[in-house]
């Protein structure tokens, strides 16, 4: 007989990013926190962020791109410190 510990899951690498968001997308992070609470889920902005990936991931590619299209184009990069 062996000892042997069952092999424990491998975790995924995890990878830290920024962004930069319109005001009123980030007002978003706000609304769908509270529609989760409601829902008696508490969630992060990054979970928000992941769920959001994958249900564009599930979209045809005429719906996947009627919504990307009607995302607003902005400047990336910091904010000016003005």
């Amino acid at each position: 007989m062996t000892n042997a510990a069952p092999a424990k899951p491998k975790k995924p690498k995890l990878i830290r990013d920024g962004f930069t968001f319109p005001e009123s997308d980030y007002a978003l992070f706000a609304q769908l926190k509270k529609r989760a609470m409601h829902l008696g889920i508490e969630v992060k902005k990054s979970e928000l962020l992941r769920g959001g990936l994958r249900l564009l991931a599930t979209l045809d590619n005429a719906k996947l791109q009627k919504q990307l299209q009607s995302v607003e184009r902005i400047k990336t990069g910091r904010p000016s410190k003005s």
